[in-house]
């Protein structure tokens, strides 16, 4: 198994859940997987992926020559690109990145690849995204049957390409685009996360139908699940995370802990403040990219808490330090002067399932989510969802009859995403219902074992010769 890039958003706990679930369905896996940082820290792959065994791509050298004024792209190892446009980053897009980059990239994971005991003894390689990692597998085990698996991101890059917006528009746009059509045409199997993402892989890449193939993500039901913490121990938990463990960062500084609370900033913020009880919160939990919206979550907040019978705060948990695009949701709040917005900061995925069951409604309104696995993480610790008419969760929320689980809106609405949010608040009896059918429908519906079922099912047909030794 392959993953270009350090783990650091949803295709990496893809990797990681379904890596597990293979090895305890008898199929060891060997991932070469970028990484960063030394042991324990947030993007070190041995770290992230315990109980896997790894292949790292070390990017440190990269990112320290980025740090020093020099492109990381011409490092001995390159740095990877990324498929969102941002600045001050080592990791520019794509479309900025030369072919002569870009075959040096293929050529370094060629190198390790070839290098390794366990890769080219597989007779199957399962490679996320579409990266220079196929072209490092066509010059350096080209008789390996390849599976690739889409997560949504490559497929927001090349319609944006496709659309010419000028955001994206670098001056290798076009190379990169024809390269990952190339790549994808290459694949014996392609695995979509939605059948939203099926049809956009069939529309912008050119692939056969026949051959593209929508496995859902699944969800840790072991690990995701309610905790039912009492209104002490939630208190005692939120000002853990924001006071005297504070992980937000504000955008003057990029840096963990930037953002501090006070004990009584918690206090009055989660309490009553006539019976001093816990009131219910709001949470989002990712990263700050354009197609996330939370500058809108923000502002719709504001209006919702304006309506609201109780004031509910809103908590942002996530953002990748020093990553965002747009307008800084922080420094939206700063500047519009937002009150009941606390920022959680990026933590281990482990503290996650307490994070989201000391919280009672969870609120992403992204436009056109490649799949939106947190929405089912949140669901099986038993909260109602609030997402958008768009993407990947309308195929897995609310899709049984007289069972919803959560609130669909119109993308980009801000109105209705405030008064769903209300209705979520102040309608308690309801939003215990939809929370007991969320839990219900996540842990019948999605599991990782079952999502690894389909995708042996993928591997036997295409590597029937298969030795269960690599992913």
């Amino acid at each position: 198994m392959g993953l270009f890039f350090y783990p650091r958003g949803g295709s990496a706990r893809v990797a990681r859940y379904l890596s597990h679930a293979l090895q305890a369905l008898g199929w060891p896996v060997t991932l070469a997987c970028g990484s960063l940082g030394e042991a324990g820290a947030l993007g070190n792959a041995a770290t992230v992926f315990r109980g896997v065994d790894i292949l790292p791509a070390l990017y440190d050298d990269a990112v320290a020559r980025w740090v020093q004024g020099e492109d990381p792209m011409d490092a001995p190892f390159p740095m990877h690109p990324s498929f969102e446009a941002r600045s001050g980053v080592p990791d520019r897009a794509f479309p900025w990145v030369s072919p002569e980059q870009g075959t040096r990239m293929a050529a370094a994971w060629a190198a390790l690849l070839a290098g390794s005991d366990a890769m080219p003894q597989s007779r199957l390689l399962h490679l996320h995204h579409l990266t220079p990692l196929h072209d490092a597998v066509e010059l350096s085990l080209p008789d390996l049957p390849v599976i690739t698996h889409l997560h949504g991101t490559e497929l927001k890059m090349l319609d944006a390409i496709q659309r010419q917006v000028p955001a994206i528009l670098g001056p290798h746009a076009e190379w990169w685009m024809e390269r990952m059509r190339r790549s994808a045409g290459r694949a014996a199997a392609t695995i979509t996360i939605s059948p939203h993402d099926q049809r956009e892989a069939v529309r912008l890449l050119g692939l056969d139908p026949e051959k593209v193939h929508s496995i859902p993500n699944g969800v840790d039901i072991d690990h995701f699940v309610p905790h039912q913490p009492s209104a002490e121990e939630r208190r005692a938990h939120w000002l853990r995370w924001l006071v005297s463990d504070p992980r937000g960062w504000n955008e003057a500084t990029s840096r963990p802990g930037s953002i501090r609370y006070t004990e009584r900033d918690v206090i009055d913020g989660f309490s009553d403040p006539e019976t001093g009880d816990a009131l219910p919160v709001l949470m989002y939990v990712g990263r700050f990219l354009a197609f996330k919206r939370v500058p809108l979550l923000i502002r719709a907040y504001a209006q919702a808490r304006r309506m609201m019978s109780m004031p509910a705060p809103l908590v942002i948990w996530g953002g990748w330090p020093g990553e965002w695009e747009g307008e800084h949701p922080h420094t939206v709040v700063t500047r519009e002067g937002i009150s009941g917005v606390f920022f959680d900061g990026w933590r281990d995925h482990d503290e996650l399932p307490l994070g989201l069951s000391c919280a009672d409604c969870f609120v992403a309104p992204s436009t056109d989510e490649p799949f939106g696995l947190v929405y089912l993480e949140a669901m099986a610790c038993g909260l109602p969802v609030i997402a958008t008419l768009s993407g990947g969760p309308p195929s897995f929320i609310n899709v049984t009859p007289g069972e919803p689980d959560g609130w669909l809106v119109p993308p980009d609405d801000e109105q209705a995403l405030a008064e769903a949010m209300v209705s979520a608040v102040d309608d308690q009896s309801e939003r215990s219902r939809r929370a007991a059918n969320a839990n219900r429908h996540a842990r019948q519906n999605y599991s990782w074992r079952q999502a690894a079922r389909e995708v042996i099912g993928l591997y036997e047909r295409h590597a029937p010769r298969t030795r269960r030794q690599a992913g």
